[in-house]
């Protein structure tokens, strides 16, 4: 995942697999691999940098793996209650 800014300032994470283009038209847009487009403050440079350097944490990760190196984690996490389900989907 990447984390990026909206024009208006809210900061979100997209995940790098799904971007099919980046285009400065002036703003620089993501486009997703489903039509989704976001403008962004980032510029193309830097979304391109980011994109890198998730894809090298991941190769990195994948190579601690392989080499018996990888630090294990435990953590604690609460999950909040969601949404009603019933069959079919949501209520």
């Amino acid at each position: 995942m990447i984390s990026v800014t909206r024009l208006n300032g809210q900061r979100f994470a997209v995940n790098q697999d799904l971007i099919e283009q980046v285009r400065e038209i002036p703003d620089t847009t993501l486009v997703l691999v489903d039509g989704t487009t976001y403008n962004i403050t980032e510029t193309y440079d830097q979304v391109s940098d980011l994109i890198d350097l998730a894809h090298a944490r991941v190769l990195a990760a994948a190579y601690n793996l392989r080499a018996g190196t990888a630090e294990v984690i435990h953590t604690e996490t609460t999950v909040a209650p969601g949404a009603p389900i019933r069959k079919g989907g949501l209520l």
